[in-house]
């Protein structure tokens, strides 16, 4: 009896989590669809869901109208860079804070992270003053610097987590045998926490690539990346909904199969010190 009870709840449970996950993919789904549509019938109504013509003229209009190669280089570069940066400044962070705590330690953690919490818009202004004053308006190095400030709290309370995990006597036996700072760092500490590393990279990537207000702030032509691309369908004369579902298709694909590829990674650097 136990055993029937134990595979319903399971049975249910599976029926439940493919609902949802249907229920998440499904406006992605439509924007899939709606790409393939002609703008008649991407407003119709009723909505058309499978019963249209396929045409692939909104995908050849958009890369007509903008170099999607330009936009999507952008996008890599500055979440590649920001990415990098961010692990740079994180990394002796997130050390300092796990294995040589200070009182202040804690509330540190929670200032950064409460800096999360501030409106974007409430700080546009003195950073586009300063952006503009320093030259780096419309320019990859802007767009690094900002993406990395932005996401860093999250990328050394990821670390820090990580880092906590890992066994302080294993650091310990490593300065006994003679190992520096550096060696310590870099040969024991990044290793043992490379599960952790590889789900801090992917998330700090996913965050810089779908980051709108500061690309579409801060850029205007030379550096503007996917996001930017997806609002130039945008215009006073309307919202043409199938060249839109294209370019935000076009910009998705490149993380939506990033992301594909790499969830055991993903799910594994989240779960990493769960079950010890």
């Amino acid at each position: 009896m136990a055993r029937k009870v134990t595979t319903q709840r399971m049975a249910l449970n599976t029926v439940l989590a493919w609902a949802i996950g249907l229920l998440i993919f499904f406006p992605i789904l439509w924007t899939i669809l709606t790409s393939f549509k002609t703008e008649a019938q991407a407003i119709a109504d009723p909505p058309i869901f499978l019963g249209f013509n396929w045409t692939l003229e909104n995908y050849v209009e958009v890369q007509e109208r903008s170099n999607y190669f330009r936009h999507f280089w952008n996008s890599v570069v500055i979440s590649l860079g920001s990415t990098l940066l961010g692990l740079v400044i994180a990394v002796p962070a997130a050390w300092a804070m796990a294995f040589v705590p200070g009182k202040r330690t804690k509330d540190v953690l929670m200032w950064m992270l409460s800096t999360k919490m501030l409106p974007p818009v409430g700080v546009l202004v003195p950073i586009y003053l300063m952006f503009k004053s320093l030259g780096l308006l419309d320019t990859q190095l802007g767009l690094v610097i900002v993406l990395t400030l932005i996401n860093l709290p999250i990328i050394i309370w990821m670390l820090y987590t990580y880092f906590r995990e890992i066994p302080g006597e294993i650091l310990e036996a490593a300065r006994m045998d003679g190992a520096t700072l550096k060696g310590e760092v870099v040969h024991v500490l990044l290793p043992m926490a490379v599960p952790g590393m590889a789900s801090t990279v992917l998330l700090n990537i996913i965050l810089a690539w779908n980051e709108a207000f500061w690309t579409l702030n801060l850029t205007a032509a030379k550096a503007a990346p996917l996001t930017a691309f997806i609002a130039s369908y945008s215009s006073p004369e309307g919202l043409f909904y199938a060249k839109l579902s294209a370019a935000s298709t076009m910009a998705i694909a490149p993380i939506l199969i990033m992301g594909w590829f790499s969830q055991k990674q993903l799910v594994r650097g989240l779960t990493f010190g769960a079950v010890k």
